[in-house]
């Protein structure tokens, strides 16, 4: 059985909404509960780590990250 947004209603959220049922959803999970992440995202993972691996100095410091994104618009 696939499921809809249009059987919850989730259609009818606004953004805001929809991200903190994605929070809520997610919360309501037991952190033992087993997950395997599907291909895709492995695959992806292994990509940004090899293209890390060729050119190591194109990242930035968490630090840099995280002041830049704490900043106000």
């Amino acid at each position: 059985m696939s499921l809809t947004l249009e059987q919850f209603g989730i259609e009818r959220l606004n953004p805001d909404q929809r991200l903190e049922l994605i929070e809520l959803i997610w919360d309501s999970l037991d952190e033992h509960t087993p997950y395997t992440p599907p291909d895709w995202h492995i695959k992806e993972l292994e990509r940004r780590i090899e293209a890390a691996d060729a050119n190591p100095g194109s990242g930035e410091p968490w630090e840099t990250v995280l002041a830049r994104l704490s900043r106000k618009p």
